[in-house]
């Protein structure tokens, strides 16, 4: 049996979908459900579904970064989309994320089981990693972009890899491998470099000390500071602001 999980923070999707579709006939089972993005994905990574229904336009969660997780980390999971989001390119992001079937709602049976049908056959087949809707490295590509994007607006504050991966739906092992594949760095490297070079701006202005920049860019402690700067740089940032002609 092909275990099935459903999200959607409308209840009623949920138990409509999970009484009303006769799971038996495509060998599956609805192994759980959850009503948001967070449970979800808790979820998943418990049960480790064979097919996803979900929606993924859910108050104040960003679904595409949640399916863009989920496909990277479970790639032979099929994922059919159930949303009331209509607009053209939202729906070709999601198909390029590796989405089988990206279905309006309300849905007929019909689509549903024709959804069904696809990704039973799919699965069956022993070839879901290369389903022809996928991409390649799609929804790897847009993981590691929001990881980026979510490190260059939080730099300053006190960031960890688990933050980060919350973040994007994945676990922090994933976005780890995700990290190295794509750009062959550590996220200690990423953000080390990031805010070196925000201090380095930072430096060629009078108006702060090495200390107050230190702290402005997301260092607690000025001795590891100094020496991450030094490491990077090959000289102190003291050294570099004179060389830059600022003021100490």
């Amino acid at each position: 049996m092909y275990k099935v999980v459903l999200i959607d923070d409308e209840d009623i999707i949920v138990e409509g979908l999970k009484r009303v579709v006769n799971w038996d006939k495509y060998g599956c089972e609805v192994a759980a459900v959850a009503y948001s993005a967070e449970e979800g994905a808790r979820v998943i990574r418990e049960i480790k579904p064979d097919i996803l229904f979900t929606d993924i336009k859910m108050p104040d969660q960003d679904g595409l970064t949640l399916l863009a997780g989920l496909r990277s980390e479970f790639p032979n999971m099929r994922v059919a989309v159930l949303t009331g989001h209509r607009e053209f390119e939202y729906a070709q992001k999601a198909i390029r994320l590796g989405v089988s079937r990206f279905l309006l709602k309300p849905s007929r049976m019909d689509e549903i089981e024709e959804a069904l049908d696809h990704m039973t056959h799919i699965l069956s087949g022993g070839n879901a990693a290369q389903d022809k809707t996928e991409e390649p490295d799609g929804a790897e590509g847009f993981v590691v972009r929001q990881a980026l994007q979510y490190i260059k607006e939080r730099y300053n504050e006190k960031l960890s890899l688990m933050n980060v991966a919350s973040h994007c739906f994945v676990s922090q092992w994933h976005l780890s491998k995700l990290l190295h594949k794509n750009l062959n760095k550590n996220f200690y490297e990423i953000i080390n470099e990031l805010r070196i070079r925000k201090a380095k701006e930072l430096l060629e202005e009078p108006g702060f000390t090495v200390a107050a920049i230190c702290e402005m860019v997301g260092y607690n402690d000025p001795a590891h500071f100094s020496k991450v700067f030094k490491r990077l740089e090959g000289i102190s940032a003291n050294e570099y602001r004179g060389k830059m002609g600022g003021k100490s």
